[in-house]
């Protein structure tokens, strides 16, 4: 039986819902906001309401925005002809970390896994191919996780993008297999970025 009231049961068990967050994390998360001051608690369940409702996806790259284009792709400063293609909108948090990286992404909002039923319809290829064919792109960058779904849909994009004539490559090393992008340091993914290969 517990020992706390209802409602700090209630938010423990929908914090240890959270990625990375146990039991044990979420009672000291609570123990944090019944000590911080009730004006801290409001802004922090008013941040978390904004980003729900404010956030959305890039219309050209997919990448997280709260307007139609996100911040990178509506820099004049980028380089729009040379694309990386990640993953997931975190992925592209990852590689700006580095801060080598002037071009811009465009975000799969996924992998092929078999798996878990997830094709290659499932994911945002076929703007990806309209990209390529309307923009003057030079060079696509594929920087997909280094884990066998990341793989896969490495070697499909490699088969689509190939016939196109643009330069193609794939991220290089530094990346171990079976890891995800989002957990890799800045050094490592700027290593990874620069030592990349022709596909």
């Amino acid at each position: 039986m517990s020992t706390y009231t209802d409602s700090i049961e209630k938010l423990i068990n929908r914090l240890i819902k959270l990625p990375g967050i146990g039991r044990r994390s979420a009672e000291r998360i609570v123990g944090y906001i019944l000590g911080a001051p009730k004006e801290e608690v409001k802004a922090l369940a008013g941040a978390m309401y904004n980003i729900k409702e404010n956030t959305s996806f890039c219309r050209i790259c997919n990448n997280l925005s709260e307007q139609e284009l996100c911040r990178i792709c509506s820099d004049n400063q980028r380089q729009k002809d040379t694309v990386c293609i990640v993953e997931k909108p975190s992925d592209v948090a990852a590689v700006e970390k580095a801060g080598n990286f002037r071009g811009v992404y465009h975000v799969l909002m996924g992998s092929i896994s078999p798996l878990e039923g997830k094709g290659p319809g499932d994911l945002r290829i076929d703007s990806l191919m309209q990209r390529i064919k309307q923009n003057n792109i030079k060079e696509i960058i594929i920087a997909t996780d280094a884990d066998t779904e990341g793989e896969t849909t490495a070697l499909y994009l490699t088969k689509l993008i190939k016939p196109s004539g643009v330069k193609l490559t794939r991220i290089g090393v530094g990346i171990p297999m079976g890891s995800s992008l989002e957990y890799a340091d800045a050094t490592t993914l700027s290593k990874s970025l620069e030592s990349r290969r022709e596909i």
